[in-house]
C-alpha cells in the first residue's frame, strides 16, 4: 500500500515519445532477446523448421496484436496492459494478477537478455555459457540499465533511435551475407531434422513457436508507454504494426542464414549464442565478431528500453491500488521506486537461472496474460470497440494451442519449470486476493 500522500499523476509525460521513438524502443526489447538468445532453443524444438516457428509466431502475435491496438487506440494510457485489464474485468483479481503476469514475464525478459549479453560477450574470450562471468556481466548490464533510466525519456528515446537503426542494418547485412554464402534449400530445412537431437514433430513445432513468441512480445512496451506516445491514439497503433513487420522480416533473414550455415546439431550445441556461430562459417571470424558485437548492442539497447516500460507498468499498477507499494526510505516519485524493483528482481533471475528455463517462465507467463487479455476485450469490450469477434477467438484459440504443447513438452521433459510456473501463478494470485481484500477492509473501517 502507498504509504504517503505523494502526487504520482505528472511522472508521465505526455507526448514524450515520437512514432519513430516508439518504434525504436519496441523493436529494441524485441531484437534485443529474441533472435539473439531464443533461435538455438527453437531449433532444439522445431529442428529444421525452426525459421517456419518464427514465422508461425509472427502470425499468432499479429493477431494477438489486434487486441491491444483496439484498446490502445480508444483509451491510451501508461498504464497499458494494466489499463486494458482493467477496462475489461474492473479493479479486481483477475486484473491484479494478470497484470503482475505480465510484469514478471517482462522482468524475467530483461533478465533473458542480461544473460545473453553475458553468453555474447564471453566468446570474445573464448568461454561458454556455463562461466561465472555471464550471470556477472548481466549484473553489471542490468545495473547500467538501471542508472540509464534515471536520466529521463528523451535519453532513452534518442539512444534507442540510435541503437535501432545499428541493430537493423548490422542484422540484414548480416542475414545478406549469410544467405548468399550458404547452401539453402528446402532440403536443408526438413532434411536433417530426424537424425538430429531436436524434439521435432508437431507437438515440438509448436512448443517452438510458443517459445518464438517470445521474440515478438516487446511490442507490449509500446502499449505501457501510451500517452507518453505523440498523438496516441493514432500512433500506439503504427508503432505496434511497424515494429512487428521490421522484426518478423528481420528473424525470417537471419533465421535462413544460419540454417543455411549450421546443421540443426551444430545450431543446438551453440543454442545459446547460434547467431555467433553461424557467422564463422559465413564470413570467417571478423563475421562473429561482428556478430557479437551486435548481440552487445542489441542487448544493451534491449534491456534499457524494457526497463523503461515494466518500471512505468507497476507504477501505474500501484496508481491503480493493484499492488502493494513501500518506500523504504528511498526519495523521489514512485516510478524511480519500482525501477529499484524492477532492477533488483532482474538480478536474481539473472544470477540463478539458465536462459533456457528464463525463457520457458516467460512464455507461460505471457501467454496466459494474453489469453485473459483477449477474453476480456471478447466479453466485455467488443461492442465498445467495435472488434471483430472472430479475430479476437481466433487470438485465443491460437494462444492455447501453442500454450497446451508447450506445457505438454516441459512436463515430459523439465516438469520443474511448469510446476515452479503453475506455483508462481498460484502465489501471484493469491497474494493479489489477499491485498484486495485487506484494503477493502482498510476502507471500510475508516471513518465517515
Amino acid at each position: 500500500m502507498t504509504t504517503d500522500g505523494n502526487d504520482h499523476g505528472d511522472q508521465y509525460r505526455e507526448s514524450s515519445l515520437t512514432l519513430t521513438g516508439s518504434i525504436a524502443m519496441g523493436t529494441g526489447v524485441m531484437i534485443g532477446a529474441g533472435i539473439f538468445a531464443l533461435t538455438g532453443q527453437v531449433a532444439e524444438l522445431a529442428g529444421g523448421l525452426f525459421p517456419l516457428a518464427f514465422i508461425a509466431a509472427a502470425i499468432v502475435v499479429a493477431f494477438s496484436a489486434y487486441s491491444y491496438i483496439k484498446v490502445c487506440n480508444e483509451y491510451p494510457s501508461a498504464g497499458g496492459i494494466a489499463m486494458i485489464l482493467k477496462k475489461a474485468y474492473g479493479p479486481g483479481v483477475v486484473t491484479a494478477g494478470c497484470s503482475l503476469l505480465m510484469y514478471f514475464s517482462m522482468v524475467i525478459n530483461e533478465s533473458l537478455v542480461a544473460r545473453t549479453f553475458g553468453t555474447y560477450t564471453m566468446r570474445i574470450f573464448g568461454e561458454g555459457s556455463d562461466s561465472w562471468l555471464v550471470p556477472a556481466l548481466g549484473v553489471g548490464l542490468i545495473v547500467v540499465a538501471f542508472v540509464v533510466n534515471l536520466l529521463g525519456n528523451e535519453v532513452i528515446g534518442g539512444l534507442s533511435k540510435i541503437t535501432a537503426v545499428i541493430k537493423i542494418v548490422g542484422i540484414a547485412v548480416f542475414a545478406g551475407i549469410g544467405l548468399s554464402v550458404s547452401g539453402l534449400s528446402f532440403d536443408t530445412l526438413t532434411g536433417d531434422s530426424a537424425a538430429s537431437e531436436a524434439q521435432g514433430g508437431v507437438g515440438g513445432f509448436l512448443a517452438a513457436v510458443a517459445l518464438s513468441i517470445l521474440a515478438y512480445k516487446g511490442f507490449t512496451t509500446i502499449t505501457n508507454s501510451g500517452d507518453e506516445i505523440k498523438d496516441p491514439k493514432k500512433n500506439v497503433g503504427r508503432s505496434i504494426i511497424f515494429s512487428l513487420l521490421i522484426c518478423t522480416g528481420l528473424y525470417v533473414l537471419v533465421t535462413l542464414a544460419v540454417a543455411g550455415n549450421l546443421s540443426v546439431n551444430e545450431i543446438i550445441a551453440s543454442r545459446d549464442s547460434s547467431l555467433a556461430e553461424a557467422a564463422r562459417p559465413a564470413v570467417g571470424q571478423w563475421g562473429e565478431w561482428l556478430t557479437i558485437g551486435l548481440a552487445i548492442i542489441a542487448t544493451i539497447s534491449g534491456i534499457i528500453a524494457s526497463m523503461f516500460a515494466v518500471s512505468r507498468m507497476l507504477a501505474m499498477l500501484t496508481d491503480m491500488d493493484l499492488v502493494p507499494h513501500r518506500h523504504f526510505g528511498m526519495p523521489g516519485r514512485i516510478q524511480k521506486h519500482t525501477l529499484v524493483y524492477t532492477a533488483v528482481i532482474a538480478l536474481v533471475l539473472t544470477i540463478f537461472f539458465d536462459l533456457s528455463r528464463i525463457a520457458s517462465l516467460g512464455a507461460i507467463f505471457y501467454i496466459v496474460m494474453d489469453m485473459a487479455i483477449h477474453w476480456g476485450v471478447f466479453k466485455h469490450l467488443r461492442s465498445e470497440l467495435n472488434a471483430r469477434g472472430w479475430v479476437l477467438l481466433t487470438a485465443l484459440v491460437l494462444d492455447a494451442v501453442v500454450l497446451g504443447a508447450f506445457l505438454y513438452l516441459k512436463l515430459t521433459t523439465d516438469p520443474l519449470v511448469v510446476g515452479v510456473a503453475l506455483g508462481s501463478m498460484v502465489l501471484i494470485f493469491g497474494l493479489a486476493a489477499w491485498f484486495l481484500r485487506a484494503k477493502s477492509t482498510e476502507t471500510n473501517d475508516e471513518p465517515t
